[in-house]
């Protein structure tokens, strides 16, 4: 009962008092394994058509956790010079759904070869996102008796239920056949979040990436790699700095990223053709330990067959997960 109690008083401080409390976007920690949610840059960046879906439940010991769901499409198209991308993720926080937040994206990157040896693709999304409360849910000081507990009706007034607004983003990726880094700034217009009074801006999110994928020779094959990975990600007073390595030998795929003092991603992937399936686990290391049991991120993807590529166009060559 404490803990309903509590998110509702910070549920309800977030909705009303929207200036001194903000959002903070969702984050996913297969961070390859979401292309488009990381950078609109990598729209088409694998030339053919590719599905993918992904799904994370963050700390799951402790009530009314949180849950993403996230879908994208994107393939790159001769016609236009770039890639073109389609996203639809939901974030869902609270027992029961308390509060949910729904994007609906489309994602344009223009691409082109700067030498024989190095690209550049500029990216650019638009989204239509909506954010909701189902009040049912929400417990209030005057419901409570002092014997028998929630049993009374609320005197506090609903208000505006659902808010809808329009968000953009933009990034750009530099990429070799061996390196690659971008840059990406998500809600360049800082929206307005807000429900019940305002208003709530959603801060703008600034995230920097850069990586490597180096063959280990001594293995004899082209199948064997490692890929160091270096991550930054800031909005408003929150930041972080990750730093992973991925291993790849053959269909298998591993990773480890360390994350501000915070936690360390255990990651296992498999790779088969078209098909690829990827499992993370974030173990916290801080305070925090022993109360969240960490996170759970699951993502599948499908890369389909298309025409064979033009010269002109090069693919990026970076971590799938």
């Amino acid at each position: 009962m404490i803990k309903r109690i509590t998110f509702a008083l910070v549920m309800i401080l977030s909705l009303v008092y929207g200036g001194s409390v903000f959002a903070q976007d969702p984050e996913f920690t297969q961070f390859y394994a979401n292309p488009l949610y990381l950078n609109p840059a990598f729209a088409g960046s694998v030339r053919c058509p590719r599905f993918i879906m992904n799904y994370r439940n963050e700390w799951p010991g402790i009530s009314g956790t949180y849950d993403t769901y996230h879908v994208s499409y994107d393939q790159h198209v001769d016609a236009i010079s770039g890639g073109i991308g389609l996203m639809a993720m939901q974030d869902v926080a609270g027992t029961g759904g308390i509060l949910k937040r729904t994007w609906l994206s489309g994602v344009y990157s223009y691409q082109f070869n700067v030498t024989r040896e190095f690209s550049v693709a500029v990216g650019f999304q638009a989204t239509y996102a909506q954010v909701g409360v189902n009040w049912s849910l929400l417990t209030f000081g005057d419901q409570i008796d002092p014997k028998r507990g929630f049993v009374y009706n609320t005197m506090e007034s609903p208000g505006n239920l659902q808010h809808s607004y329009m968000d953009f983003s933009t990034g750009i990726l530099g990429y070799s056949k061996r390196y690659f880094f971008g840059f990406a700034a998500d809600h360049l217009t800082q929206p307005d979040e807000a429900l019940v009074a305002g208003p709530s801006p959603l801060p703008m999110k600034i995230t920097a990436h850069a990586g490597a994928v180096i063959p280990l020779d001594f293995a004899k094959d082209a199948e064997t790699t490692i890929s160091p990975n270096i991550l930054y990600m800031k909005q408003q007073d929150f930041q972080q700095i990750l730093l992973g390595v991925y291993i790849t030998k053959g269909p298998i795929v591993g990773g480890l990223w360390y994350r501000n003092q915070d936690s360390f991603i255990a990651l296992l992937g498999f790779q088969k053709d078209m098909f690829k399936f990827g499992y993370s686990y974030d173990l916290t290391v801080s305070k925090l330990t022993n109360v969240t049991d960490g996170s759970n991120e699951i993502s599948v993807q499908f890369i389909f067959s298309c025409k064979p590529k033009k010269k002109k166009f090069r693919t990026i060559s970076c971590p799938s997960f």
